[in-house]
């Protein structure tokens, strides 16, 4: 039979993202058709799949054939070949942005096909837990791809986690022909994948109290994490503002706390949520940020709150409006805390292995107005910190559960922390290197690098009578982060060769001040992708370089109207102009 062969317009050639440890491709064409079948092969005896029975037993599996594997098959791997089919035949595109004007740059149709007839999926190994949780050492995430010039498809891959990246890596090698009806086709065969993630934690930390997301929101963000192969969403769930999380044992923290009535997550909603995650090979993670950033509890409790809602100085006591903390040695604190944690950590622990506990930003002037301190001095402070923290840990331990706290913990307070907490770093590079020289595991994410919010401007507005003169009116951390910004990010800049596996991994953050259901896609992608491509793939290229923008720039911009069409509202990475005509948008 003879088979088809074009020369693409070299941005196609590699228009994979994030990019792939090793990738060699063709020029040969092949066609996919909707009937193509997809067998999926696991051993019996894997305890994985085991536990995924017992989680999944509720829910009914999807009720169409995998092949050599029907109604009891893996329900993960299950549900993500639905999804393939679908990206690959409903949610496809013509590349035509990525060509040439005008240029005939699609395969003849008026001639015989070769078609893929089969998808193999061969799962090796068995899995250890919630997505190869970073309490075992994480899963092994690496995957293969072979597809021969006779169109025979075989996707290798360790784990759960990694067969789903590589059925999306699988997705982006394929294009919609502009002739109705015609298909779907590759024009690269034979081609031969080996990947694997630089990182074991890729996460995005979302603020969803300072503005309120539907759960459709944060699913849609899901799923485009899960094409990004991004693996943790970290919800920072609680804030000084609101307290959108429903906790059935104190029913009014919520009530009362979240902005209006249905502007709150249930019990019900939380678990969808991180269900939902682990169902594309994200881990959903909840942070209740404390002492600090806990005012939104005195609208419930307001004997458990220092220094709530001071005006007009509210910036004596804290970063944002309105102030407001935990007292830091009150017996009722805790009884609260202990009651709080009791109903929420339990529910958590099925679908994650971990809690963040926050700890930024203590201000220590509102302990001036805690009847339980009386000072902002900071060696009477910090021994009532300590016992806070440790009090709240073991909670969290006794939940079976891995703490995370903010950097201040351990780098302003100095606080003694057991060897299993996990330090996320935000204000530098060295802070990274710092909490690595201390013995720590960390989590990376460089504010000057990775929020998404930086650079739109003051939110806070200017008093008539104001001596300051913000003109013209920046953020404390402007610029905006552009994707070249984020991408030309390392997180292992200053840390030690014998310390870069303590670094887990890194985050890009969205704090929503000024982010809200209306522009959350564009907020965070493409930018976020970029970052995303970091943590799969590494700062520097294997000559210990910064990855090319030239070389990334066409294919972020294929992965956007990727995004785009599957119900993303991303940004546009350059114009028209530049994606049809390769370099002639670089200097």
């Amino acid at each position: 039979m003879l088979i088809t062969t074009v020369v693409l317009f070299s941005t196609c050639a590699l228009a994979i993202w994030p990019l792939p440890q090793n990738y060699t491709h063709g020029t040969t064409v092949l066609w996919l058709s909707p009937d193509v079948q997809i067998d999926y092969q696991l051993a019996s005896s894997s305890p994985w799949y085991a536990f995924l029975l017992r989680t999944w037993n509720t829910r009914q599996a999807p009720a169409y054939s995998t092949g050599n594997q029907t109604g009891d098959s893996h329900p993960i791997v299950q549900a993500a070949i639905q999804r393939t089919k679908n990206t690959l035949f409903s949610e496809n595109f013509v590349p035509w942005k990525f060509h040439p004007r005008n240029s005939d740059f699609e395969p003849a149709v008026n001639g015989s096909k070769t078609y893929i007839k089969t998808i193999a999926l061969q799962q090796t190994q068995a899995c250890n837990g919630l997505n190869g949780s970073l309490i075992d050492g994480g899963a092994d995430e690496s995957y293969s791809i072979t597809v021969s010039e006779a169109g025979e498809a075989t996707i290798t891959a360790q784990s759960s986690a990694s067969i789903l990246w590589g059925l999306e890596t699988l997705t982006q090698l394929f294009y919609t022909h502009s002739r109705r009806g015609e298909g779907v086709y590759t024009p690269l065969a034979p081609i031969k994948i080996t990947d694997a993630p630089k990182f074991a934690h890729r996460g995005l930390n979302l603020d969803i109290a300072r503005n309120y997301y539907e759960p459709a929101d944060i699913k849609r963000t899901i799923d485009a994490l899960a094409w990004n192969k991004f693996n943790r969403l970290h919800l920072h769930a609680t804030d000084a503002q609101s307290w959108p999380l429903e906790i059935p044992s104190l029913p009014e923290l919520a009530a009362k706390g979240a902005y209006r009535a249905g502007y709150s997550y249930s019990p019900d909603d939380l678990q969808d949520i991180q269900k939902y995650g682990l169902d594309r090979g994200v881990e959903v993670i909840i942070e209740i940020d404390m002492p600090g950033h806990t005012a939104s509890v005195a609208l419930s409790y307001p004997e458990l709150i220092t220094a709530f809602n001071v005006q007009p100085n509210w910036n004596n006591y804290s970063a944002e409006p309105p102030s407001g903390e935990l007292k830091l040695n009150s017996t009722a604190v805790y009884m609260f805390l202990e009651k709080l944690f009791q109903d929420l950590l339990p529910r958590l622990k099925p679908y994650s292995g971990y809690f963040h506990s926050g700890g930024d930003e203590v201000n220590v002037n509102a302990y001036l107005l805690d009847e339980t301190v009386r000072s902002n001095t900071s060696s009477v402070i910090q021994p009532l910190l300590q016992t806070f923290v440790d009090r709240v840990h073991r909670s969290i331990r006794a939940a079976n559960l891995v703490p995370i706290v903010w950097e201040e913990m351990l780098l302003d307070w100095n606080l003694t922390l057991g060897n299993d907490v996990i330090i996320q770093t935000w204000r530098s590079d060295q802070a990274v290197a710092d909490t690595v020289a201390k013995g720590y595991k960390t989590l990376a994410g460089n504010y000057n690098y990775w929020y998404l919010d930086c650079g739109h401007g003051q939110w806070l507005d200017s008093l008539p009578s104001s001596s300051q003169t913000p003109f013209p009116y920046l953020d404390y951390c402007s610029p905006l982060k552009n994707w070249r910004q984020i991408y030309s990010y390392n997180p292992l800049s200053l840390v030690p060769a014998n310390a870069t596996h303590l670094v887990l991994g890194a985050e890009v953050h969205l704090w929503s001040e000024q982010t809200d259901p209306v522009n959350l896609d564009p907020m965070l992608w493409p930018r976020a992708a970029a970052a995303g491509e970091v943590l799969w793939a590494g700062a520097r290229d294997e000559q210990g370089r910064n990855r090319s923008q030239v070389e990334a720039s066409p294919r972020l911009a294929e992965m956007r109207e990727r995004m785009v069409l599957r119900g993303v509202r991303a940004g546009p990475v350059q114009m028209v102009f530049c994606t049809q005509n390769g370099t002639q948008c670089a200097l």
